[in-house]
Parts: structure tokens; C-alpha cells; sequence
């Protein structure tokens, strides 16, 4: 028989949002429990180093910023449990959440559900994903030892990576739509003064060619819709990320880009359910910004707790 436990709070994801929450949710003597989903710490335990967080003006990993967050959760009350959200109930009261094993029900949800690296969408990419096709260079980088390498993407995430990437390949080449890069200024300057670093501008992968192994890519000149295939032994996609509010379509109102819709205090359309972090913000996507909507998300459920 599928076991049911009621909790007070539940919280859904485990990054800086879900474990901020954690901690001051916890502070209130709520009691709560996280469930970590599928990438424990979230999007930012795969970075290599956080520069911007405050207090750590050396940097830290973000696996280790992650593992800081838990402990002082956990030290304070909160319960984490390594397991993934499969379904979600707004319809019941109290509302349920299953897992593989176990049914959670709860009085209150805080949505820190993240979002997920977004895909090219192109010919190659699906059947070459782990073969040379990659949305993460702390994990995959070493595997790609004295290799020609391509990264996608503009954006701070891109260079970032990129840059950790020039540890290991011969080089890396940033293929960018635009003419200039969204990255912050230090993120660019670094990436182009960088002798491993080359650019291809205004222009996109439209194929990533291969059978067992990428040996090459595709890319069209946004311009002047010229294609060249280049050869590349691997290929590092960085254009975004995706609200991971799939579970939620149709329970919740979203809005058109699938991130949750929320109020100035993070309550979504159904009371007793709110919302941080990346699933609700497509805008800031940084650690420190999802770490205050975790915390004014368990202010916020504090309050709606005790009125109840």
C-alpha cells in the first residue's frame, strides 16, 4: 500500500530558493520538508565557481554553496528528503505530491522547482546528447581533454563555462547569434582576451552532425543565411533555460513563457501555494535573487500558516 506523511510545508526543489525557504520556514518552527528533485542544489551546484555571491568574495564552487545552504537548513529544523516531485494535486485539500514511493500531503507548497537547460531543437542534438552534445561543462569537461570544442550561447552562463571549458580543450569556440555578448563586462573581457577563446558571430547551429561521435556542426549565418559545417568534437549548449512548471500546466496560471504567475507577496493563483526561484522569475535568474524569494516566499507562508 502506497504510504501517505502529512507535513505542514513542503517544498519542492532544492536549490537557492528551495533551501533559503528551508531555512527561514525552519527558523518559524514550520517544520518543513524538501524534496530535492533530480539535480540536488539546482542549476547552480553545476557551475564552477560563483563569483557575485555575497560574502564569498573569493568565489565558491556551486556544489559547495549548495551543501552550505543544506546544512544550515537542516540545522535549524528543516528535512531533506534525495526524492523527485512526480505528480502535484492543487485540486485536494490538503494538497498532494507523489513521489515513486510515498504520497505527501501538506498544507502549504513553495514551488522551487528551477528550470532546465533549453535545447537547440535541431537535427542531432537528441541522438548525440552524451556523445559529444552536453549542457554542462563542470560535469563533462575533463572528457573533453585536448579537444576543438564549441560552446552556444551569449550570456553570462556561456562564458562562464567557456572559460572553465579552456582547462581541458585545445580550444573553444563561442558560436553567438548576435554581434555582441549579453555576458557581464568581466565575463567578457576574460573571454576574449583568452587565447583559447575564438568567436563565430551572428550566426546559429542548425545541425550537429555525427553517427557514434559529433564531428561537426552545421551553422547558418543569421545574416546572410549562409551554412557552413565546421568540425567540432563536442558541443556545449548554454541559450537559456526552461521553467520546469510542466507538472503545473493547467492547475496554476503560467504565464506565456511556462514561468508560475505570482503576486508582490509569491502566493500563485491557488492560496497556500507559492512560488521562487527560477520557476517563477525569467528575468534576474541569479543565486541571490532566488535565494530573497525563497526567503519572502516562507515569510509569506508563515503567515498564511497561522491564519489558518
Amino acid at each position: 500500500m502506497e504510504e501517505k506523511v502529512y507535513r505542514r510545508l513542503l517544498i519542492l526543489g532544492s536549490g537557492p530558493a528551495g533551501l533559503t525557504a528551508a531555512l527561514y520556514a525552519a527558523r518559524a518552527d514550520l517544520s518543513p520538508l524538501v524534496l530535492t528533485g533530480m539535480i540536488p542544489y539546482g542549476q547552480a551546484s553545476l557551475t564552477n565557481i560563483i563569483e557575485n555571491y555575497p560574502g564569498f568574495p573569493q568565489g565558491i564552487g556551486g556544489q559547495e554553496l549548495g551543501q552550505l545552504f543544506e546544512q544550515q537548513a537542516v540545522q535549524f529544523g528543516a528535512e531533506v528528503i534525495y526524492e523527485q516531485a512526480e505528480a502535484i494535486d492543487l485540486s485536494v485539500r490538503p494538497f498532494e505530491v507523489k513521489t515513486f514511493s510515498t504520497t505527501y500531503q501538506t498544507d502549504a507548497i513553495i514551488l522551487a522547482l528551477g528550470a532546465s537547460h533549453r535545447k537547440l531543437g535541431v537535427p542531432g542534438e537528441r541522438e548525440l546528447t552524451g556523445r559529444g552534445v552536453s549542457y554542462c561543462g563542470t560535469c563533462d569537461g575533463w572528457f573533453f581533454k585536448d579537444k576543438d570544442i564549441h560552446v552556444v550561447g551569449g550570456g553570462d552562463s556561456a562564458l562562464e563555462e567557456a572559460l572553465f571549458l579552456t582547462r581541458f580543450a585545445k580550444s573553444v569556440t563561442i558560436i553567438h547569434r548576435r554581434d555582441e555578448l549579453r555576458a557581464g563586462a568581466i565575463l567578457q573581457n576574460r573571454a576574449k582576451s583568452h587565447p583559447k577563446i575564438r568567436f563565430i558571430w551572428n550566426s546559429v547551429v542548425k545541425e550537429i552532425l555525427g553517427s557514434e561521435k559529433i564531428d561537426g556542426l552545421k551553422i547558418e549565418n543569421v545574416l546572410t543565411g549562409e551554412q557552413t559545417t565546421v568540425p567540432s568534437e563536442g558541443v556545449f549548449v548554454f541559450i537559456g533555460h526552461d521553467p520546469n512548471s510542466q507538472m503545473l500546466n493547467g492547475q496554476i496560471e503560467l504565464h506565456p513563457d511556462g514561468t508560475v504567475k505570482i503576486d508582490e507577496h509569491m502566493m500563485t493563483s491557488v492560496p497556500g501555494v507559492f512560488a521562487a526561484g527560477e520557476i517563477a522569475d525569467s528575468h534576474f535568474r541569479q543565486v541571490v535573487t532566488s535565494a530573497g524569494m525563497g526567503a519572502a516566499a516562507a515569510i509569506q507562508v508563515t503567515h498564511y500558516l497561522g491564519d489558518l
